[in-house]
C-alpha cells in the first residue's frame, strides 16, 4: 500500500513538473548561424546595436522589417531597427514575428504553438492567448514542424531578447506567400491586436539573392523605392513579376496590411547593405534591409488629448478610487463599475496617492497603460493602500482621514539629456541596467528641489544607484506629464 502511494505521488509531481515547464522550442541555429555561447552572442549583438546609428523617427513604432541571414552577414543591418526598438522597450510587451518557411512546405499559415522559445540567451514565453486566437481562423493552424531549422523567425529572437528583456512572443510562418494568405493574415492580426497598445510586428525578409554586387545594389535600390511607398499590393505584384525582390515578400506585405489597419501611416528605411559590404566580397551577394513602420504623432496635440479629462471624469475616477478602498478594506471585495464615459475606457497609466493629514500614506501606479483608465485607478488604489513597502497596510478606520490624489500619465518620451527635463512639468523615469526609479511631476513642487537635487535623489533613493548616475551616458531618462487632481480640490 505504501509503495503504491509513493508511486502515485511520484506521478503527480512528474505531471506537475511537466506542466510547469511547458513545451520548449529549442533554437536550431545556435552554433552555426550565430554563436552558441551566451557570452559571445551577447557581445556580438551589443556591438551591432552600439554601432548602429538609425535616423530617429517621430511617432509610435508599430513594426519593423528585419533581415534573417547569419549574423556575420546581416546582423549589422538588423541592429538599426532593433536599436530604435530598444529605445522604446518600455512601450512593448508583445512581439509578433512574421516569417515564412524556406524548407517545410505547407499551404496556409502556421503559428508556433509551443509554451516557450529558447535560445542561448534564455527562454521567451509564447503568448498562447494571441496564438490561439489566430489559430481559430480558417487556414491558420498549429504546425510545429514548420518552426524547426527556420531562420526567418529564429534570427529575430536573440535580438528581441537583448533589446526588450521581458516580453511575450508570437511566431507566424506563411507556407505559400499568396496574396490570399497575406490578406487573411493581415486581417487576423488586425482583429487580435486592434484593442492592444504595446505590441510590435517584425516582418522577416532578405532582399535580392546571389546577384553580382553592382547588379544587386541596383535591383535592391529599386525595391527600396517600392517599399517606401508603403503600398502592400503594389509591392506584392512587383515581387511576383520579378521574383527576386524579397524572399519574404508575403511576410512584409501581410505585416504592412495589418499595420495600415492598425493606424500606421509611415515607413522609413533605416539601413541597406549586402553581404559584399558586411563580409569578404564574393561574386554573388544577398541584400539586407532594416526599416521601421510607425504612426506619426503630433506630440503636443497628443499630450493635450491624453490629458483631456473633463471635470466629471475626474470626479468619477476619485469616486471609483474611494468606493474601491471602502469595499476592499472592509469586505475584501473589488467592486465593478458600469456606465462610464469612453474617455475613462481608454488605456492609460495612472498613479494613486494616499495622504493622511497631509502626510504620504501610500503611492503606487502603473506607468505604462495596460488597462482602461478606470481599471488602472481601481487597481492602483488597492495597491497604494496595501502594497506600498514603505508603509503598513491602510486600515478601514483610517479612510475617513485619507485624501486621495490621482495622477493620469501621458505616454513616455525618451530624452537625450537632463536639459530637456522641465522641472514641475515632467515626471521622470530613470533606468540603468536592472535599476529603475520614478518621480511624479509634483515631487519637485512639493520638495522645492532643484533639478540636480531632483535627479540625484531619483538616482539614489528610487533607483538604488549613485547620486550622480543621471549624468552617465549609460543611464536612460524618460519624461512624462501628468494630470493631477484630488478630493481636496472637489
Amino acid at each position: 500500500m505504501r509503495r503504491s502511494f509513493i508511486f502515485i505521488i511520484f506521478l503527480i509531481f512528474n505531471f506537475l513538473g511537466r506542466e510547469a515547464s511547458g513545451e520548449v522550442k529549442e533554437a536550431d541555429l545556435a552554433g552555426s548561424w550565430y554563436p552558441a555561447s551566451q557570452t559571445k552572442l551577447l557581445k556580438m549583438l551589443n556591438n551591432f546595436l552600439e554601432s548602429a546609428q538609425p535616423k530617429q523617427i517621430e511617432g509610435k513604432i508599430l513594426g519593423i522589417i528585419s533581415p534573417h541571414a547569419g549574423y556575420i552577414y546581416s546582423g549589422s543591418v538588423a541592429g538599426y531597427g532593433y536599436k530604435l526598438v530598444k529605445e522604446r522597450a518600455s512601450q512593448i510587451d508583445t512581439v509578433i514575428v512574421v516569417g515564412f518557411n524556406h524548407r517545410y512546405p505547407h499551404k496556409g499559415i502556421a503559428v508556433a504553438d509551443f509554451d516557450y522559445y529558447q535560445t542561448p540567451l534564455g527562454k521567451v514565453k509564447i503568448d498562447k492567448k494571441i496564438s490561439q486566437e489566430l489559430i481559430a481562423y480558417e487556414s491558420i493552424y498549429s504546425l510545429k514542424e514548420a518552426f524547426y531549422n527556420e531562420n526567418s523567425s529564429e534570427m529575430q529572437v536573440p535580438f528581441l531578447q537583448v533589446v526588450l528583456g521581458d516580453f511575450k512572443l508570437v511566431i507566424i510562418h506563411l507556407g505559400e506567400q499568396s496574396w490570399e494568405n497575406c490578406q487573411l493574415l493581415g486581417d487576423a492580426l488586425y482583429k487580435v491586436l486592434k484593442d492592444k497598445n504595446n505590441f510590435l510586428l517584425v516582418a522577416s525578409t532578405d532582399m535580392s539573392h546571389y546577384l553580382p554586387y553592382e547588379e544587386a545594389k541596383k535591383l535592391d535600390s529599386s525595391t527600396i523605392s517600392e517599399i517606401e511607398k508603403f503600398d502592400p499590393f503594389s509591392l506584392y505584384t512587383k515581387s511576383i513579376l520579378n521574383g527576386n525582390l524579397l524572399c519574404g515578400y508575403g511576410a512584409v506585405c501581410a505585416t504592412m496590411l495589418a499595420l495600415k489597419k492598425l493606424g500606421a501611416d509611415s515607413l522609413q528605411v533605416l539601413k541597406y547593405a549586402n553581404s559584399g559590404d558586411t563580409s569578404p566580397r564574393s561574386e554573388r551577394v544577398v541584400g539586407y534591409l532594416s526599416a521601421v513602420i510607425f504612426k506619426k504623432t503630433d506630440k503636443p496635440k497628443e499630450e493635450e488629448e491624453e490629458m483631456d479629462l473633463s471635470k466629471e471624469d475626474k470626479k468619477t475616477l476619485l469616486k471609483i478610487a474611494r468606493q474601491t478602498l471602502e469595499s476592499y478594506l472592509s469586505k475584501r471585495e473589488i467592486p465593478e463599475f458600469k456606465d462610464l464615459s469612453d474617455r475613462l475606457r481608454k488605456i492609460q497609466g495612472a498613479f494613486v496617492t494616499l495622504k493622511k493629514h497631509g502626510q504620504l500614506r501610500g503611492c503606487i501606479g502603473s506607468i505604462i497603460g495596460r488597462l482602461p483608465l478606470y481599471l488602472t485607478v481601481r487597481d492602483m488604489a488597492i495597491e497604494a493602500a496595501t502594497a506600498d513597502p514603505r508603509f503598513p497596510p491602510v486600515r478601514y478606520v483610517e479612510l475617513k482621514d485619507i485624501n486621495i490624489e490621482i495622477s493620469v500619465l501621458s505616454p513616455l518620451k525618451k530624452v537625450s539629456s537632463s536639459d530637456e527635463i522641465v522641472l514641475g512639468k515632467h515626471g521622470v523615469i530613470l533606468k540603468r541596467g536592472f535599476h529603475q526609479g520614478v518621480f511624479l511631476p509634483q515631487v519637485a513642487e512639493e520638495t522645492g528641489w532643484s533639478k540636480e537635487e531632483f535627479l540625484s535623489y531619483l538616482c539614489a533613493h528610487k533607483a538604488g544607484l549613485p547620486f550622480d548616475c543621471w549624468k552617465d551616458k549609460d543611464t536612460e531618462l524618460y519624461v512624462f506629464t501628468a494630470c493631477v487632481f484630488s478630493e481636496e480640490e472637489e
